[in-house]
């Protein structure tokens, strides 16, 4: 037993040794690109419904057909993205929808491609012939490809921070992109991890070489997380619309059930139960 945790110990040095270079290297990066810390407010949880209930969990087997299905389907005239929405929206905040908002789609007679929309409610969606698919503004990981994405993937924060890593822009973006996501919405996390990156480098450094947990004892997130929430959270959500929680999904970051909206993704063509 005694060799055992001896053992464990220079294994533990040298992991976390390692995520130190890592971070070293990153920080040489950021470096050029650091500006100084503005003052944003600081974002508060998404707006859901007051009568809203968490969605529930999707079976495994469902969940599959789901995210195939949902890679299967083109949208039309999906909205793009031009130009870094951190740059535009630098030391403000960006304007946010009404709490009732909705994004929805409504599929073409080919059962195929499909449109998104924003509506004021649910109920004029449905009124429009369109689903919801998200609360908010829809944006620019809207698509039935991003929400697979999310759908299958629980945590993104490592894979996405890998590849923010990159000096290189382009290969950063096509390291997103190779997750699944549609371009502009891959773009836009591209941004949000550069943001993060010089926002956040110092304590978001700390928290990965020691491994943090992504939550603290009392349920708040991590420094690091916070930071992200609070500097690259309000433009993203601006920008990409479509998010985890608005969505009705959970992800690895433990969240309090009110702040997952009750959204049920049984709108899609070719899923008929078996």
């Amino acid at each position: 037993m005694g060799r055992n945790r001896g053992a464990r110990q220079p294994l533990e040095s040298f992991a976390i040794s390692r995520r130190a270079v890592s971070f070293v290297a990153l920080g040489l990066v950021a470096s050029a690109s650091v500006v100084p810390l503005t003052r944003v407010p600081a974002a508060s949880t998404e707006q859901l419904p007051v009568e809203s209930t968490s969605a529930a969990p999707i079976p495994q087997s469902a969940q599959a057909r789901l995210v195939a299905a949902l890679r299967s389907k083109i949208p039309i005239d999906p909205i793009v993205i031009a130009a870094d929405p951190y740059m535009i929206w630098h030391a403000k905040e960006p304007p946010r929808p009404p709490a009732d908002t909705v994004c929805g789609v409504r599929f073409e007679r080919d059962q195929v491609h499909y449109r998104l929309s924003t509506f004021a409610t649910s109920l004029a969606a449905r009124a429009a012939g369109f689903a919801v698919t998200h609360f908010g503004a829809c944006g620019t990981c809207s698509t039935l490809q991003d929400l697979a994405v999310y759908l299958e993937t629980p945590d993104l924060t490592a894979p996405v921070r890998r590849c923010g890593i990159r000096t290189d822009s382009s290969a950063g973006l096509a390291c997103v992109e190779a997750l699944g996501f549609s371009a502009a919405c891959a773009q836009t996390w591209l941004y949000n991890v550069q943001n993060t990156r010089r926002q956040c480098f110092g304590v978001c450094a700390w928290s990965w070489i020691t491994g943090e947990a992504p939550t603290r004892e009392d349920g708040r997130l991590n420094a690091c997380l916070q930071c992200d929430e609070d500097r690259s959270g309000p433009v993203f959500k601006a920008t990409a619309g479509r998010t985890r929680r608005n969505s009705g999904i959970h992800s690895s970051i433990p969240r309090s059930t009110d702040e997952i909206a009750p959204v049920v993704h049984d709108y899609v063509p070719d899923l008929a139960p078996r």
